[in-house]
């Protein structure tokens, strides 16, 4: 067997080495978020899309396409809807970039692929810390309200005590339920005073649960 079957010229080894490198610090931002697609997870994606593209280079195709797709799939098994909320957005974005990140390594473009971590690193720490900062300032919050009794003024007297907190409510459902009224209000504003309304609604006798 010739020894050619088994030879890899060093500049792949050079690729690969990088996309490892390159999806590890993305994965370890990740990691230490405790995010469903941690440390191994954007190695491996990285990698993968490095290696995809180095075999299309020799082979003479075309893969990108097949790998943006490919990491579809992926980012969508992260995304996770809990009631009003959806969670794992970031991460799927994540997944997405290092993909690209791993074919820019794959094609040998090490300064695109450097600069790419880097500005993804510092998106995802120094502009989270700007981000929580604006949802503080300017937080939402979903009550799904259910009144002790069908009294249409215990609504009034909720959305009265929003405004005494500072805060702006938005009616979105309204319905009868097991001798209950039921409400669903979107309130927005300060977190601190969302809190604060948490611990008045706590100790409502009007308020069932919330």
């Amino acid at each position: 067997m010739h020894s050619e079957f088994f030879h890899i010229a060093y500049h792949d080894l050079i690729k690969i080495g990088l996309s490892i490198f390159f999806g590890g610090i993305l994965g370890l931002e990740r990691q230490y978020k405790h995010k469903t697609a941690g440390f191994r997870t954007i190695i491996l994606i990285c990698l993968g899309s490095a290696l995809f593209t180095l075999v299309a280079q020799k082979g003479g195709t075309n893969v990108n396409a097949n790998v943006i797709t490919g990491i579809g799939f992926i980012g969508a098994g992260v995304i996770f809807k809990d009631g009003f909320s959806v969670s794992g957005l970031t991460t799927a974005a994540v997944i997405w970039i290092s993909a690209a990140i791993g074919v820019a390594t794959g094609t040998g473009d090490y300064t695109l692929a450097m600069v790419a971590t880097a500005l993804t690193i510092c998106i995802l720490s120094v502009f989270s810390l700007f981000e929580d900062y604006m949802n503080k300032i300017h937080s939402k919050k979903i009550y799904n309200l259910v009144f002790t009794d069908v009294n249409f003024d215990d609504i009034k007297s909720f959305e009265s005590l929003v405004i005494v907190h500072h805060l702006k409510s938005e009616r979105l459902s309204i319905n009868k339920k097991d001798n209950n009224l039921q409400a669903l209000i979107e309130v927005t504003g300060h977190q601190e005073n969302i809190n604060k309304l948490n611990e008045q609604l706590a100790i409502s006798p009007l308020v069932k649960s919330f």
